[in-house]
């Protein structure tokens, strides 16, 4: 029988090559053959420290060509073989309030952390048949309910690997944080996602932009204003609130977008100081640590509006994938490194900064 190879997570930063019998292909199913899986943040938080000790397939920004699909799967998808897609990481059950609404992020058949018997990609145990539930393989097998997106002529594999980080842009900045024509943005962190962010707000119209990040991220720093950032803080060498004054003369921003992941409290605290005087926006992304004296006094007062980000909607990735298909922003300088199968420890590793240097968005190319 033949084989499927994969990059496996057998326990907290530790990565195994195993093997995997080619799955049956039923009527209503397919088979993608990878092609790009890209490797974000919440890859590093869950190689460091998984949710269980399950075996997974890592995985979750799957880019790839339809190798087989069955007739059902076809005539109820549309899609067929050879063409190229892109796969979202939620497996939706079809049927709630939320799939109707093409909300599937929410749908609870996609949600691990509830749910003993959700399927993400990415999340989901191999150990699950037919096992190939993570772009860090050969192959990823997709049922009924999958949910793909057409990948548009003219954009490159690599390229469409960033839709994830760009349909977060859209989502995050868009519809969560009502970013629009002459909106005031201040986005914290250069990763992928604040990049991707960049470019959404730009697009959208932003009339001022500023990026914040640590002295590690000068590289990054560099690409956001490339990316058309009008002004970028470094926050270990300037005082951030006080830059912020300075450059909207006193009035602060409508939307801050935190995308740092993580940071702990002072972006947050930031973002409520660095928002206008009355009425902004802040979305939040990320698993937030306590915070036990929040200034919630401070943001009602200020009558601060405060979203959570949580993944994307289907909307969001289809205007992400006209967005890489305009070719209007050099996209290709946040797609930095390409890596091997063989080599998913390194790479995730080189996206939390403690392997190959300047990493911003990695591409695993499981055939390369």
């Amino acid at each position: 029988m033949e084989q499927v190879l994969a990059a496996v997570r057998v326990g907290p930063s530790r990565t195994e090559i195993r093997e995997y019998p080619m799955p049956e292909v039923p009527p209503d199913g397919a088979l993608l053959k990878m092609e790009v899986a890209g490797i974000c943040g919440t890859d590093v938080k869950l190689y460091k420290t998984p949710p269980s000790s399950e075996p997974v397939i890592m995985g979750h920004e799957n880019i790839g060509y339809i190798a087989k699909a069955g007739r059902e799967f076809t005539q109820r998808k549309g899609f067929r073989e050879g063409d190229l897609v892109f796969v979202e990481h939620y497996v939706s059950c079809g049927k709630c309030e939320w799939c109707h609404q093409g909300q599937y992020r929410h749908c609870e058949n996609t949600d691990w952390r509830y749910n003993p018997d959700a399927i993400r990609y990415g999340y989901t145990s191999a150990a699950k048949a037919p096992h190939l539930w993570g772009g860090f393989a050969h192959y990823v097998y997709l049922p009924w309910n999958a949910v793909l997106h057409h990948v548009p002529k003219g954009v490159t594999p690599e390229l469409a690997g960033l839709v994830t980080p760009m349909a977060n842009g859209v989502e995050w900045s868009l519809f969560d944080g009502g970013v629009g024509y002459n909106s005031t943005v201040l986005i914290q962190g250069p990763g992928q996602q604040g990049l991707s962010q960049t470019v959404i707000c730009k697009q959208a119209g932003a009339s001022l932009i500023i990026v914040t990040g640590t002295s590690k991220d000068a590289a990054r720093l560099e690409v956001a204003k490339a990316l058309g950032a009008d002004y970028v803080i470094d926050v270990d060498k300037e005082e951030p609130f006080g830059r912020i004054v300075e450059i909207t003369r006193g009035k602060g921003v409508d939307v801050v977008l935190d995308c740092t992941a993580g940071a702990g409290t002072k972006p947050i605290m930031l973002g409520i100081e660095a928002l206008k005087r009355k009425g902004g926006t802040m979305v939040v992304q990320g698993e937030m640590a306590e915070f036990p004296k929040f200034p919630i006094g401070r943001m009602t007062v200020k009558f601060v509006t405060l979203k959570s980000a949580r993944g994307h909607s289907y909307k969001a990735c289809e205007l992400a994938l006209e967005q890489l298909a305009s070719q209007r922003f050099a996209l290709e300088k946040i797609t930095t490194h390409r890596f091997g199968l063989n080599d998913v420890d390194l790479a995730i590793k080189s996206v939390g900064g403690q392997g190959v240097p300047d990493v911003i968005h990695a591409s695993l190319m499981p055939w390369q």
